[in-house]
């Protein structure tokens, strides 16, 4: 088999014996690269027309890299910091492949030279304690999904979680006895404990109950579920966004920006805590973050310091719970990389 042709075979490989077996790469790593394959693979059929299981290592050049990169941000509406995840996880394959396909050395290389996007790390979106308060009264709570909508979202709000440490929750991470708390797992899979509030509590032991999660025998399932009662993605969190965010724009758009996504609460958090006066080294302990650095862009942000102290942070912004060989064909590389991580 010549080289040129085993593009589906080296990404096995590169999951499989050099992100699982080399380098023990946490899960998160490889959902974020199995996507950026994913991705690749919907840009090479429906913009150069080659699908997935025909798809070359010689089709993978600097310029091909270069147009995907454009297409996520253009047609895919990725943010810059996205689009330089998806570069970050080529270049990881660009690397590998130096050392087993090295009579094309240069074109792995040419990939490797492509930069980073420069980001505006000042700008980011986030809402309002009022544009929150007025997204999150749009979700009814007298239906059973609207319940399990506002315990999504009114934990994502309140505990500052990422997108993926949100969906990967667990029963048996919630801890409802005061002082209650949640252990979430981030990056690297570093565990921190967040502070939940008593209002939060009380949705979110609802929206268990309505799901039948709050017995030992679902202590190890995941927390939040999709409509169907399998485990949320990301991909349907950013879903469930949207349908609340629509209507509260459309009430008042001068509140709800045009492009919220799941980052967009963490954000709002940060900020609103920083506005109450929170120190800010608790503030960086609450969102997880290794640097100092990155908490400072928040207060960068924002000048208006020092109100009270934080319980003032905890606004009634949350409405009250109710009482009531893979690479074959299209389908089976997609399949196969989707579930990696998972």
């Amino acid at each position: 088999m010549k080289i040129e042709t085993d593009f589906g075979k080296y990404v096995t490989l590169f999951f499989t014996q050099y992100l699982v077996g080399e380098r023990g790469v946490s899960p998160h790593t490889l959902r974020s690269y199995s996507d950026t394959f994913n991705l690749f693979y919907d840009f090479m059929s429906l913009v150069r027309s080659v699908p997935a299981h025909k798809v070359r290592l010689k089709d993978v050049t600097h310029q091909t890299i270069k147009d995907f990169l454009f297409w996520l941000e253009k047609e895919k509406n990725n943010l810059v910091s996205t689009r330089n995840i998806r570069l970050a996880a080529i270049k990881s394959f660009s690397c590998f492949m130096q050392y087993y396909d090295t009579m094309h050395v240069g074109q792995w290389q040419a990939i490797l030279a492509i930069k980073q996007k420069k980001i505006d790390r000042d700008a980011f979106l986030y809402l309002t304690t009022e544009g929150m308060a007025l997204l999150l009264s749009q979700i009814p709570t007298d239906t059973r999904d609207g319940r399990r909508h506002l315990a999504i979202l009114a934990f994502l709000y309140d505990s500052g979680a990422r997108a993926s440490e949100l969906v990967n929750l667990k029963p048996s991470d919630i801890f409802f006895e005061i002082p209650a708390h949640a252990t979430l797992f981030g990056k690297g899979r570093k565990r921190r404990i967040v502070p939940l509030q008593d209002k939060l509590c009380a949705i979110v032991k609802k929206y268990m109950e309505d799901w039948d999660l709050d017995t030992a025998d679902t202590s190890n399932r995941p927390l939040f579920m999709n409509k169907n009662g399998r485990k949320l993605t990301t991909t349907g969190l950013a879903y469930i966004i949207s349908l609340y965010a629509s209507p509260a724009r459309v009430l008042r758009p001068d509140l709800i920006p045009g492009k919220l996504s799941p980052h967009s609460f963490r954000h709002s958090k940060a900020m609103h805590l920083l506005q109450s006066g929170v120190n800010i080294i608790y503030v960086r302990d609450i969102l997880g973050h290794v640097s100092m650095k990155t908490t400072e862009i928040y207060a960068r942000a924002d000048s208006k310091q020092k109100r009270e102290a934080l319980e003032n942070a905890y606004q009634d912004l949350i409405p009250k719970a109710s009482t009531d060989g893979v690479w074959e064909s299209d389908q089976e590389l997609k399949k196969w990389l989707r579930s990696l991580g998972r």
